[in-house]
């Protein structure tokens, strides 16, 4: 760490830092600048205290959101850095196909900032990649987020904690039975850290929360090697309806 911060002013003389968004010249290579931060839509209070869907002015503490009334969540809560829009998909289409891992320090840390209550006592699991996916790719942008959440928080961190043991097609355009079916079995618990799961605290962490099929399967598959709670972190979620109230 302190290599790092010695050779900073080298780093910054041969590549003047930018702005990732807009390109405009910042103080630190890590950061966006001040327009583009206040792009970023980040979600609001009063929150669904299930699931933290903002809701508009009126509604009373502690109110639940509809979507978890219908169908209670068997998660512990969501943790959104920020609402999906122009300025995040950027960030995360750069971290996930752009090879910008760099992004990732500042977008875990707005990410942590959500996760108040997390402590060396949890583990960190990242939404794992299909093997041939990852070869392709060359890394997990959540395994690189979590291990940026992991430094911060103190917390435990287990990249390898759940397996995709299936390739899955997109998600994108499927009904919600589609989406179940095509998960199912997709995802599992990596034996190695089975005695770790149990009783564990655990955030699993991903890149952006679109239906929640994906992270419910993960969930479910925590849950049933043991995790006593499981707390989904992402840095962006889609809900368009939410973000006139960022």
């Amino acid at each position: 760490m302190r290599i790092v911060q010695a050779l900073a002013p080298v780093v910054d003389l041969v590549f003047p830092p930018r702005c990732p968004l807009c390109g405009e010249g910042i103080g630190g290579q890590t950061g966006l600048c001040a327009a583009c931060w206040g792009e970023l839509a980040i979600p609001g209070e009063p929150a669904c205290v299930t699931c933290g869907r903002p809701f508009g002015d009126g509604v009373p503490e502690g109110a639940i959101c509809a979507p978890c009334l219908e169908s209670p969540p068997r998660h512990d809560g969501i943790a959104a850095a920020t609402l999906y829009n122009d300025a995040s998909r950027k960030l995360v289409l750069s971290l996930k196909h752009g090879n910008r891992i760099s992004l990732a320090p500042m977008m875990a840390g707005l990410m942590a900032a959500r996760l108040t209550s997390v402590d060396a006592g949890y583990i960190v699991v990242p939404v794992p990649l299909h093997r041939w996916r990852l070869w392709k790719r060359g890394y997990n942008q959540a395994a690189e987020l979590a291990r940026a959440i992991a430094r911060r928080t103190g917390a435990g961190l287990a990249v390898d904690a759940l397996v995709r043991r299936k390739a899955t097609p997109s998600l994108g355009g499927l009904g919600k039975k589609a989406r179940k079916r095509a998960l199912s079995g997709a995802i599992g618990v990596n034996r190695r850290w089975a005695a770790r799961l149990k009783g564990a605290q655990v955030v699993l962490v991903d890149d952006v929360l679109t239906s929640g099929a994906t992270s419910d399967a993960c969930v479910s598959a925590l849950k049933r090697a043991g995790a006593q709670k499981v707390v989904v972190a992402c840095f962006a979620r889609v809900l368009d309806e939410a973000l006139d109230l960022a």
